[in-house]
């Protein structure tokens, strides 16, 4: 799966630079770095969200993209009827709300959610159906840790599930380290370093990265 090379300008400034790479089918992507780097942007342009400068193509081959922004929305429905939204197997839907610990919560009115409890009904509507591109957009940031690995192991599930590959944009570096077969390190706006996990999260080519991990993540730890 092939993202193309794109930019993105508001207002006269280049907020993002892409330079183009290729997603394995199977795989999870951590997209990692420091606010304002460029990672929402580029889930945006390639989820679709947003066009790229020049209206270039960004996903080079049609493909169902599954894509959970960083604000959770709920609809002023029940938090099972939020869910359906999404597709139309009621079984799905409560197989979801169990992973999730959203059953006891099913009834509800979904605008008076918390705002893991949001994140965590949000995450289960873009699972509802199959897709080939999964962009979750800092999907745990505002869950508790029990609810975040709950719904680490589900996306888990999901990539072994559908075969998608997936974009996870997260500020959790130890969740990176965690989840992911690949990773991409943006800087400025820019995309500084790529590869495998095992290299970039623990092993950086890039000064950049390395200090990057050291303020954020603590400690690096070694390879091992």
């Amino acid at each position: 799966m092939r993202i193309n090379a794109c930019t993105k300008t508001y207002g006269g400034r280049t907020v993002l630079r892409f330079p183009g790479l290729s997603l394995e089918p199977g795989s999870i992507c951590a997209v990692v770095g420091a606010n304002g780097s460029g990672k929402s942007t580029f889930a945006r342009l390639v989820s679709g969200a947003v066009r790229p400068d020049g209206n270039v193509q960004v996903l080079e081959s049609p493909v169902r993209v599954g894509y959970m922004p960083q604000k959770s929305f709920a609809f002023r429905l029940t938090v099972r009827r939020n869910i359906r939204l999404s597709g139309p197997k009621p079984e799905r839907a409560e197989a979801l709300m169990e992973a999730l610990g959203l059953t006891p919560l099913a009834g509800r009115r979904a605008d008076g959610l918390s705002g893991g409890e949001t994140a965590r009904m949000a995450l289960a509507r873009v699972l509802m159906r199959p897709c080939g591109l999964l962009i979750l957009d800092e999907p745990t940031a505002s869950m508790d840790m029990e609810a975040a690995i709950l719904a680490e192991r589900l996306v888990a599930a999901y990539r072994e599930e559908t075969g998608c590959a997936v974009l996870l944009i997260t500020h959790d570096l130890q969740q990176a380290r965690r989840m992911a077969d690949e990773a991409l390190f943006f800087c400025g706006g820019q995309l500084w370093e790529s590869g495998p996990a095992e290299r970039v999260l623990f092993a950086p080519e890039r000064p950049e990265t390395g200090k990057f991990l050291e303020f954020y993540g603590g400690e690096r730890p070694s390879r091992g």
